[in-house]
């Protein structure tokens, strides 16, 4: 009995045309938001330069005890305006050596600080070495740090201070205060103009009118001068903590009156949208018609705006702190570092004393632009149609 075979069916070929649309389908096929996200973000080098830069700077003000060599507050008065000492490459055996800069008539001029290194000593530069005690992140004590040299020697990678403080010690213990003021000034400040803001475009009358009255006045002053004059309130021998509490709230009671003007304006435009009819007629009420459903559409411009913001909350503490009227000595922030280097004498003989602190001051405030910027153009509904990448 012979078995029947079907008839094969030849399949025809995929013309030029058929694959065009294939590919046109999977180009314009919806994709999700942190896809469109992402693919929008990659196209700026510098916005992603800026974050690498940015969490770099933000872990080492977190492990700063661990990284510094010595405390903040250590002083040796052996050693005021020692200019920072260079790394000097042994062999792959013997890894990197200093050079100390030892005191001596020959070696260096006491009235002019002109140090010179001391080629017939070297120092070998160890990591994970014992050093001052310290309690990483205040829970864990320990005397461990990330790298230093065998006592009695010293290093100052920096140099030091009028006081013989270790400069990048200070760098780094002023960056867990000029870096966190700004992520706690636009925490606080952003909370008050999102919900002021809300209230104010979603129930209108005389809340708008109260609120908006205000916003208009804080924002008739300058910015610098309101600061200031805040800070005058307080008492010029307060703790560098209450300081710096003090210097917070002033900064989240300025910040907010510009966000709350833009948010009532986004609240305005959608509070008659579809959605937030929906929500009403569900029920719902009207805060949690505001905290719910309009203030999350708002979140693309909030988190572009607060970006951009963070660096005139560091600004302004550095100000602060620069005018004598900030963080106090011998707690460390970049803003009184700066403030050692206002004399002429420093800017010609110590120049680290500047620019140790400019430097990080400037890649901070331009990390945050070029963060900024990206988000800015990632987040912009422009770029984006019907859930696929512009």
């Amino acid at each position: 009995m012979t078995e029947l075979i079907p008839p094969t069916r030849e399949v025809p070929p995929i013309t030029p045309i058929e694959k065009e649309a294939e590919a046109l389908s999977d180009v314009l096929s919806p994709q999700s938001p942190g896809v469109v996200f992402w693919t929008q973000l990659k196209k700026s080098p510098l916005a992603i330069a800026g974050g690498l830069l940015l969490t770099f700077f933000y872990l080492l003000a977190l492990f700063a005890p661990f990284i510094a060599p010595y405390p903040q507050e250590l002083m040796d008065r052996q050693n005021y305006f020692r200019p920072p000492q260079r790394l000097h490459w042994m062999s792959p055996r013997r890894g990197f050596h200093l050079r100390p800069f030892v005191f001596d008539t020959e070696l260096a001029d006491r009235e002019t600080f002109q140090y010179k290194e001391d080629p017939s000593s070297e120092m070998p530069v160890r990591v994970f070495v014992h050093g001052a005690p310290y309690q990483l992140f205040g829970l864990i004590p320990t005397d461990r740090h990330l790298y230093g040299v065998d006592s009695p020697g010293q290093m100052f990678l920096f140099g030091t201070d009028s006081f013989g403080r270790d400069v990048l010690s200070r760098l780094l213990y002023g960056a867990q205060i000029s870096l966190t003021v700004g992520l706690v000034g636009i925490a606080i400040s952003f909370t008050l103009g999102l919900l002021l803001g809300g209230i104010a475009g979603y129930f209108g009358g005389v809340a708008d009118t109260v609120i908006m009255r205000v916003t208009e006045l804080l924002l008739s002053i300058p910015s610098l001068y309101l600061i200031i004059a805040l800070r005058a309130v307080f008492p010029v021998d307060l703790p560098s903590r209450q300081i710096y509490l003090g210097i917070v709230g002033i900064l989240a009671f300025i910040g907010w009156a510009g966000l709350a003007r833009v948010i009532r304006g986004l609240v305005l435009s959608m509070r008659r949208s579809d959605f937030v009819a929906a929500a009403e007629a569900l029920g719902f009420g009207r805060l949690r018609i505001i905290a719910r459903h309009v203030l999350p559409n708002t979140m693309s411009y909030v988190i572009v705006a607060a970006t951009l913001s963070i660096p005139g909350y560091i600004l302004g503490e550095v100000v602060l702190s620069f005018l004598g009227v900030g963080v106090q000595e011998p707690s460390a922030s970049w803003g009184n570092m700066l403030n050692q280097a206002r004399s002429i004498r420093a800017l010609t003989s110590f120049p680290w004393l500047l620019l140790v602190p400019g430097t990080a001051i400037f890649l901070t405030v331009m990390a945050f632009n070029f963060l900024g910027d990206g988000l800015r153009d990632a987040l912009d509904p422009r770029r984006v149609s019907g859930g696929k990448a512009g």
